[in-house]
């Protein structure tokens, strides 16, 4: 059968735009057009997603478990497996079908609501019948061509997280134990606009005040004071920089 079989123009274009934005060009169409139609627009539900939701599912949980086995040789079972929650977990999934920018392929029935307003949960079941869909054209080797850089991001991530969590307990520990008292953090201010808003944060034990860090929220911000002042205790360099031209660019948005 060929790509664009009994499907008609207007869908097609639809697609092929689908294709440029997921890097991947499909053999058989219809498998990306399953993948792209909620069941609410679909004459029955099994011409919908879901079906492909369930095996990208299932293909989602094996590549990041070969990829967590493979490359983190001294993880034990239970190291493995928190990584491996946040990777498959729905919010993980919604955000990647966020990042692809699937609300613009999917095509559901006018009882979801317009197309801006689509659920987080659907993106997320869009983007498992999306590597479900690959899946079936183009085999594994596709299925991990498409899906393991994601998974590589992801990855980091939930580690960079977990690390800065821990800045705050050992700050805690080491305070408690030189002056019996938990540290306490200091909003120093904030810049951006609303919806991008900075804060500076500095971390204070007893009278020493130290070196403040940028967060993009308050608890991110108290996060890296804290690891600033480890840093400082140990005499160690600042791992988060806090001048405050490298944190804003000269049209004052913040820059990574």
């Amino acid at each position: 059968m060929g790509r664009s079989n009994m499907i008609d123009a207007s869908k097609l274009q639809n697609l092929q735009n689908c294709e440029r934005r997921i890097g991947y060009e499909f053999q058989e169409m219809q498998l990306l057009d399953e993948a792209m139609t909620h069941a609410s627009s679909s004459i029955s539900r099994l011409h919908s997603y879901e079906r492909l939701e369930f095996l990208g599912d299932s293909i989602l949980g094996f590549v990041v478990c070969e990829f967590l086995f493979r490359c983190y040789p001294n993880w034990l079972e239970g190291e493995l497996t928190k990584v491996k929650s946040v990777v498959v977990s729905r919010q993980a999934c919604a955000k990647l079908g966020q990042e692809l920018g699937l609300s613009e392929f999917l095509v559901i029935g006018k009882g979801i609501g317009k197309r801006e307003t689509i659920p987080d949960s659907l993106l997320a079941n869009a983007f498992e019948a999306l590597l479900g869909a690959i899946y079936l054209d183009g085999g594994m080797a596709a299925a991990k061509d498409f899906l393991l850089p994601f998974v590589e991001e992801l990855v980091q991530m939930t580690l960079d997280e977990n690390a800065e969590s821990n800045f705050k307990s050992d700050l805690q520990q080491y305070a408690q134990k030189r002056d019996g008292l938990p540290p306490s953090y200091q909003l120093l201010g904030d810049r951006g606009p609303d919806h991008e808003k900075w804060f500076m944060v500095a971390a204070t034990i007893g009278k020493r005040k130290f070196a403040p860090a940028w967060g993009r929220n308050k608890k991110e911000a108290e996060q890296r004071a804290a690891a600033n002042a480890l840093a400082e205790i140990h005499g160690n360099d600042l791992p988060y920089e806090h001048d405050l031209d490298t944190v804003f660019g000269d049209d004052n948005r913040p820059v990574e």
